[in-house]
């Protein structure tokens, strides 16, 4: 598959027209038309995996998958309470949770500090 037609497929998954993907990427009329003929710059294939939410790697055919961002392991925030601590597949104890919370108040503190 080429970097046209991935494009023209993945725009039409998420109910997008060529010229609307190419104003929404601030491309000219037509542009991603010429990626039939020609591969386009790295400037305007980032444009347009932005507006598509896919990598730019996705659009090359590098990798099938389609958003990086997707494989990524979410973050948690130890202060929140709700965020579930674990260690070594056991959940911690909650007075535990506790105190690794203060710890983690007091880093922060400490770097609050350093910056100022």
């Amino acid at each position: 598959m080429t970097i046209y037609e991935r494009t023209e497929s993945i725009a039409k998954e998420r109910g997008l027209s060529m010229p609307e993907l190419e104003r929404k990427a601030g491309l000219g009329e037509k542009s991603i038309y010429s990626w039939k003929r020609s591969t386009p710059n790295s400037e305007k294939l980032a444009r347009v995996a932005d507006v598509l939410h896919v990598s730019t790697d996705y659009l090359l055919g590098r990798t099938a998958i389609k958003n990086v961002e997707s494989n990524k392991v979410p973050k948690a925030d130890i202060l929140d309470d709700e965020t579930i601590l674990a260690f070594d597949g056991m959940e911690i104890e909650e007075s535990e949770k506790e105190k690794l919370r203060d710890y983690a108040r007091y880093i922060i503190s400490l770097r609050e500090k350093e910056n100022k």
